[in-house]
């Protein structure tokens, strides 16, 4: 069983298609971090349908709890605050974890912590998994690129609490351009580590494939991009008709890959699809970090995964550039405990009518000196 020194947290993270919970402690420490993945359940549809993930999150939460807690090797009388992620979301994905932190909440008689999403992703730099050492807190001011399916967003940190939001995605995500890049491609889902793979095998500089830089503004587009991928993959379809559809299937929810002729260069359109949205996200984050003289640039959330995007960074930048192990990169309930630690220093808590947002922005909040 784990010591009682230090402040422990339950962490629960049910804001997409993943259902985990974590047991934390004093926001670096990482004890347990278990994570039901629905990729199983969405692949065959080429991307998330939220009713059927939120009908996956009932059924797979309360088991969640039960292993966290005891991999940590923990009790509910050990933990010292719940934390959920209230947004942002899928709505009914998020109600989920929502309602079962409040009703643990009540029942053990714990603080409730909410938690912004966006802040989770960016504190998984702060993280330790079990078994390994320590890692040093990043130092401020820092730049963080938070990139995933649902969000692009660059964002400035002079400490804990203070954001500034430098830029955002226009349109679409960087990630959801992954996702709907290796749908087009054929390539499966989940789009990041598929387009990934598949470019390793490819040769750049094929195509031109446009970048949205959108003058000076930090701001990021990937919808022409999608596009462009699109109008090139056209040229290799094959010509007739589309195979006939058998009696009781669902086009509407299942995922059918175009038809295309078999010589299509699918890993060289990856590679320098690929490219394309890797350059413009470095590009910005490198332009940031020097015009606001951070001290460190974080990456955040799934395609901080990519292992181009941190080549480009580490090799342009003179500063550290940190990112989280790829288990820590996607949702993870570990990355929410870690950041209530934080959240809960500068005051915040909530009652038991906290509510999910699934729009919810990443605000400036108040911020505290270091201990």
């Amino acid at each position: 069983m784990a010591t009682s020194t230090g402040r422990i947290i339950l962490g629960i993270e049910t804001s997409c298609d993943e259902t985990s919970a974590a047991v934390v402690r004093d926001g670096r420490e990482v004890l347990s971090n278990v994570i039901h993945s629905q990729i199983d359940l969405h692949q065959r549809y080429g991307g998330v349908v939220p009713e059927l993930a939120s009908r996956r999150h009932i059924t797979t939460i309360i088991p969640a709890i039960d292993l966290a807690l005891e991999q940590a090797g923990v009790t509910r009388d050990d933990i010292d605050a719940i934390a959920v992620t209230e947004g942002p979301g899928l709505a009914g994905s998020l109600l989920v974890g929502v309602n079962v932190a409040k009703t643990l909440a009540l029942t053990w008689g714990l603080p409730l912590v909410p938690v912004n999403h966006l802040e989770g992703h960016i504190y998984a730099n702060w993280l330790s998994l079990p078994g390994e050492e320590p890692v040093p807190p990043p130092e401020f001011p820092l730049v963080c690129l938070v990139v995933s399916g649902g969000h692009t967003e660059l964002v400035f940190m002079r400490g804990h609490g203070e954001y500034e939001l430098l830029g955002r995605t226009i349109d679409d995500a960087a990630g959801e351009a992954f996702d709907k890049g290796a749908r087009i491609l054929g390539l499966g889902y989940p789009g990041g580590p598929a387009i990934q793979r598949a470019a390793e095998k490819g040769r750049l500089g094929r195509f031109t494939f446009p970048r949205a830089w959108l003058g000076d503004s930090y701001d990021f587009s990937f919808s022409g991009l999608k596009t462009a991928l699109l109008r090139e993959v056209e040229k290799y379809r094959r010509p007739g008709p589309r195979k006939r559809r058998q009696k009781g299937d669902q086009p509407f929810l299942t995922h059918e890959p175009p038809e295309y002729a078999p010589n299509m260069p699918v890993n060289d359109l990856a590679a320098d699809y690929q490219d394309a949205i890797v350059d413009v996200l470095a590009e910005k984050t490198i332009r940031a970090a020097r015009e606001t003289g951070a001290a460190t640039v974080l990456l955040a959330g799934g395609v901080a995964a990519n292992t181009l995007l941190r080549r480009r960074l580490t090799g342009a930048l003179d500063i550290p550039v940190r990112y989280p192990p790829p288990i820590l990169c996607t949702d993870n309930a570990a990355m929410i405990a870690g950041a209530a630690y934080y959240v809960q220093r500068r005051g915040v808590k909530a009652g038991l009518d906290l509510d999910a947002h699934p729009q919810l922005p990443l605000v400036t909040a108040t911020a505290f000196p270091d201990d």
